[in-house]
């Protein structure tokens, strides 16, 4: 769960747009669906060089058939620019249980919110996008709370400015960096009918902390680039179930399915079970926040342009989030990929994906 982020200082969070000659002031509709540089490591694909090291994720987190399978981390996309500006305030509340709808706080900045969205007080995650006036600048806040249509909202954690065309690494709330924001989030109508691969670009996922991440002595050893940071209370609580040594599996690890496994050896049941495994395979998916107790989740759209879950339980005849116990063909297709999935150990800053040869096309992205 989110609970390590610091609080930008408030006169660092007012105000701060991308100057106006960085690029055109309207975001075209494809950048707002895949946002980024083309460079950016949501949107590289693995590459030839990818050296694997497995992660070693059990099929049952932690032997519970209660786990989460796979777990729905919803993240709100706010691509709203032409809304009205509404006040975000401060509020300490964060996962305390304490009600996040309190205002009195100070004004952290202004974001364009519809009148009607409405994101209740709760303990989810929560994390939230901003698109702002300018159709280029974004924030990221987390967690969000707007309890009443028309009126103010809180937000505990906001990130600095964040180019819409940059590479998507700007730091901001969460465990590792990498937990807010568009990048790595399965949006409305992906994994459904009429497409034989998955998305083209990395997802997130958020992983079991205690059992699945190295067992790290301090916290520059519990996470690796492209994370910024790890959870508060990481040492002493990364991969203290079963003292796990992977030193690979470290926050901000990218996950994939080896280039040479042959996907129709897996034995997926579903559709999307086989494009999820092939976004997996081509494009992979970053560790970048923990799931708060047994689970392997996925971030997923929520917003003004609708659900993900919601879509996808429309296109495909049942939810996304489900659990072990279920036993579903969907449920074990989760399983199946990720018992199959690794660490690219090679991952880093000159070698996005393993560097080589991409063994996949990139996503077109028009401009970029």
């Amino acid at each position: 769960m989110r609970r390590c982020a610091v609080l930008v200082g408030v006169a660092a969070a007012v105000g701060g747009l991308i100057p106006a000659d960085a690029g055109a002031a309207a975001a075209p509709a494809d950048v707002l669906r895949q946002p980024f540089a083309a460079t950016s490591i949501w949107n590289t694909p693995i590459g030839s060089d990818a050296r694997y090291v497995p992660a070693g994720l059990p099929a049952v987190p932690r032997g519970s058939v209660w786990a989460p399978m796979p777990q729905d981390d919803g993240d709100h996309l706010i691509f709203t620019p032409d809304a009205p500006l509404v006040a975000v305030h401060a509020n300490s509340a964060g996962w305390t249980g304490r009600s996040r709808c309190g205002t009195a706080g100070p004004i952290l900045f202004s974001a364009p919110i519809p009148r009607d969205y409405v994101v209740r007080s709760s303990n989810e995650n929560e994390g939230a996008t901003f698109l702002l006036p300018d159709g280029r600048t974004m924030r990221y806040v987390a967690p969000l709370a707007r309890c009443v249509a028309g009126g103010g909202a809180t937000a505990q954690d906001v990130s600095a400015p964040v180019d819409l065309y940059g590479d998507g690494l700007s730091r901001r709330p969460g465990a590792a960096g990498l937990s807010g924001g568009p990048g790595g989030v399965l949006r409305v109508g992906e994994l459904g009918p009429g497409s034989p691969t998955g998305p083209r670009h990395a997802l997130r996922v958020i992983v079991d902390s205690p059992q699945v991440l190295f067992r790290c002595r301090t916290e520059p050893q519990c996470f690796r680039w492209p994370a910024a940071t790890s959870d508060a209370g990481s040492v002493g609580g990364y991969g203290t179930i079963g003292d796990n040594r992977n030193i690979a599996m470290r926050m901000g690890a990218l996950l994939a399915i080896p280039a040479r496994t042959d996907l129709s050896r897996l034995g997926l049941e579903t559709v999307p079970g086989r494009q999820l495994a092939w976004t997996m395979q081509n494009f992979g998916a970053y560790v970048a926040d923990s799931t708060g107790g047994p689970s392997f989740g996925f971030v997923t759209e929520r917003g003004p342009s609708g659900s993900f879950a919601d879509r996808f339980r429309a296109d495909n005849g049942f939810p996304f989030a489900q659990r072990v116990r279920d036993n579903t063909p969907w449920s074990r297709d989760v399983q199946r990929i990720m018992v199959a999935l690794s660490v690219v150990d090679d991952n880093g800053p000159s070698s996005i994906g393993g560097g080589g040869v991409p063994i996949t096309a990139r996503a077109v992205l028009p401009g970029r």
